[in-house]
């Protein structure tokens, strides 16, 4: 449905910029319409600047034609981008920030092309900021920062688009990596936009498969050799019923604490970051289910009370 889209776009930006870019096949303009278009169209499509001049309807659909024909160079440049993206997590995110530098580019060139159409002296607009310009190159530093970070990322692997990534405190998977910022979405479809040179000590999840622990307590009156037979007998049964969260069968690792009121053991299973939460609710229910059924008790907390005697 998208791929339909974006060739109707592309048909239509075609049409458009044929009826600019050749006005004697434009029915809505006379004959010397036609001809100051052509004049400026050839002006336009002959070098990046225009002349000087007054603003007339001429510059006016040449700069029109302009805009048309650098939006359809970066709908044809960005579609097969995106077609490359489909074939895995590395590419696509150096698709993206290829995607992203193209509009970029695409974007400045037109603005320049179209002002000196209009008949804006660039040059002497640009040499004439002087310490503007000078002041906007030190406000630029942070914008070339994230570029060159970004580039870094894309190259060195650091992450890529699909995978989960802990920043300080919020967990989520990136969802675009673009030549300024990276896009990172939670569970709870919360979205975090950091500038790619703020993007410190992270943590990289989704390299290597993660471990779901559930840790529950029986009481000190069970028998604790039992309750692992148990364990050993049922982790297997377990893991046929979560197939398609759990990586591996759950395993039992031993008494993690002898706690106030309870001993508690733990069970660890393999499983990927994406269904990390999904899969420790999962054992959870199945460990309580599971005790219930053998008839292990789960103690509540308990406060031991001594009155003293006379």
């Amino acid at each position: 449905m998208r791929a339909k889209k974006r060739i109707t776009l592309a048909l239509v930006l075609l049409v458009l910029l044929i009826l600019l870019v050749f006005p004697g096949w434009n029915p809505f303009l006379d004959e010397g319409s036609k001809l100051a278009v052509t004049t400026q169209i050839q002006k336009a499509f002959g070098g990046l600047f225009g002349g000087m001049g007054v603003l007339t309807p001429a510059r006016l659909i040449s700069a029109a034609a302009v805009a048309v024909f650098v939006t359809l160079v970066s709908l044809l440049i960005c579609w097969p981008l995106e077609l490359v993206a489909r074939k895995g997590k590395h590419r696509k995110s150096m698709a993206g920030l290829f995607i992203s530098l193209t509009k970029f580019i695409c974007a400045i060139v037109g603005i320049v092309w179209a002002l000196g159409i209009l008949g804006v002296n660039l040059a002497g607009v640009f040499a004439s900021l002087g310490v503007a310009s000078l002041i906007i190159g030190f406000g630029a530093q942070s914008l070339i920062e994230d570029a060159v970070t970004g580039i870094f990322i894309i190259f060195e692997g650091q992450y890529n688009v699909g995978d989960i990534i802990v920043l300080d405190d919020f967990r989520g998977t990136v969802k675009n990596i673009g030549i300024r910022t990276t896009s990172i979405v939670d569970a709870g479809g919360n979205l975090k936009i950091v500038n790619n040179s703020d993007i410190r000590n992270l943590q990289q999840r989704s390299r290597q498969a993660s471990v779901a622990v559930c840790d529950v307590g029986i009481s000190y009156s069970s028998d604790l050799v039992k309750v692992e037979k148990i364990l050993a007998e049922s982790l297997p049964e377990i893991y046929e019923r979560h197939r398609d969260l759990f990586l591996s069968v759950p395993h039992y690792v031993g008494v993690e604490e002898l706690a106030a009121s309870s001993v508690v053991i733990r069970v660890v299973v393999d499983v990927t970051e994406e269904d990390y939460f999904a899969a420790r609710r999962a054992l959870n229910r199945e460990m309580k289910l599971l005790l219930d059924r053998k008839g292990i008790e789960i103690p509540f907390s308990q406060v031991v009370v001594h009155q003293a005697k006379d």
